[in-house]
């Protein structure tokens, strides 16, 4: 595994960045920064390899200007309402960044933070894996608890998968729901909207004008079922009060279907039919939120210049429902609270074919 000097933060500290690759076709490019996956590159149809996510080539731009592009996303991922919950009879009042609401762990969330890393053995089937961690203070961002944390990046040895497996402890009650934030463009470049996408859910989170989750709500009859492969952009501009608000898809969906004997279901599967890439998504999450890029407007530029507009790339974030610390743990609410003497674990595979 490779390493290299990728830049010194504004304090002095170096950044470095990892590759990872499997002689299968299968690179992929890490930083310690945030744990941003800063490339990953797939062959297409022909064999030609390209790089399927969107990124800067220069660590300023990752700390100065970044939108989420390849961070792990923490405390927790998504919205929480008011930048607060309440939490065995205590308020906790979060870093308020997205209107009202705490997005992807505020201002300073875990995708601004800079990591440990190490190159670990590889598991039985895997080329090359790394470790990042990190330790969250108690109080940051306004979360209680001490939060150990550690991700692990596995290539496989066989085929063109990329595993993330994450865990976490504390040494007092709080919520976690981690998750990352790649964007992804299946062709390499221009816009995601041709892309076709199955989601197999029967449900989704209609939201408020915050971007709320206010009720799960059938898929049947509206731009969100895509329990068969669509085009992203054959509904996007349908007048749905549910699109509108969002200026697009950033909904979470909750996934249908038994998780298999390694506790993974089937989450997405993303196909660009001009380059023949295909990509899916298995996770041991209930649920998964779509962002199709809504807010992308040219204002950034990644490699060789290109500038990044709207629909250029797109997000399968895996996931607890946003918003879940405003309500009572239930099926359809699964508990994102995690105790001292609990270790929280979460997976997430995307397998390239």
């Amino acid at each position: 595994m490779n390493r290299r000097d990728y830049g010194t933060l504004p304090d002095g500290r170096v950044v470095h960045e990892y590759t990872l690759g499997n002689g299968c076709g299968l690179t992929l490019t890490a930083i310690t920064l945030g744990g941003i996956v800063t490339g990953l590159w797939v062959p297409d149809a022909q064999g030609r390899s390209g790089n399927v996510v969107l990124g800067f080539d220069n660590l300023d731009d990752y700390v100065h200007r970044n939108p989420a592009f390849g961070v792990i996303v923490g405390r927790y991922g998504n919205r929480i309402a008011g930048a607060q919950f309440e939490l065995d009879g205590q308020t906790h009042a979060l870093s308020r960044n997205d209107g009202p609401n705490c997005l992807h762990g505020g201002t300073e969330g875990f995708g601004h933070r800079l990591w440990q890393a190490e190159p670990v053995a590889p598991r039985p089937g895997e080329a090359q894996a790394l470790l990042l961690r990190y330790t969250s203070p108690h109080g940051e961002q306004g979360f209680p608890g001490e939060l150990q944390v550690s991700v692990r990046y596995g290539i496989s040895a066989t085929d063109k998968r990329w595993r993330i497996d994450y865990e976490a402890t504390t040494d007092r009650a709080t919520v976690i729901n981690l998750t990352h934030h790649d964007y992804f463009n299946l062709a390499g470049e221009g816009s995601v909207l041709g892309h076709r996408l199955t989601i197999p859910a029967s449900r989704y989170s209609e939201v408020d004008r915050h971007l709320i989750p206010l009720r799960h709500a059938p898929v049947a009859g509206t731009p969100f079922d895509f329990r068969t492969a669509t085009a992203i952009e054959a509904r996007i501009r349908q007048a749905h009060p549910q699109l509108l608000v969002a200026k697009g898809y950033d909904h979470n969906w909750l996934l249908d279907g038994p998780a298999d004997a390694d506790g993974l279901r089937h989450a997405a599967t993303l196909e660009d039919p001009a380059s023949g890439r295909r990509m899916e998504v298995l996770t041991s999450e209930p649920a998964m939120q779509f962002y199709s890029g809504n807010f992308l407007d040219g204002t950034l530029a990644g490699p060789q210049g290109r500038i990044y507009r709207q629909g250029d790339g797109l997000c399968l974030e895996t996931q607890h429902n946003p918003d879940s610390p405003h309500h009572e743990a239930s099926a359809d609410w699964p508990t994102t609270v995690l105790r001292p003497g609990q270790v929280w674990r979460s997976t997430t595979i995307h397998r390239f074919l």
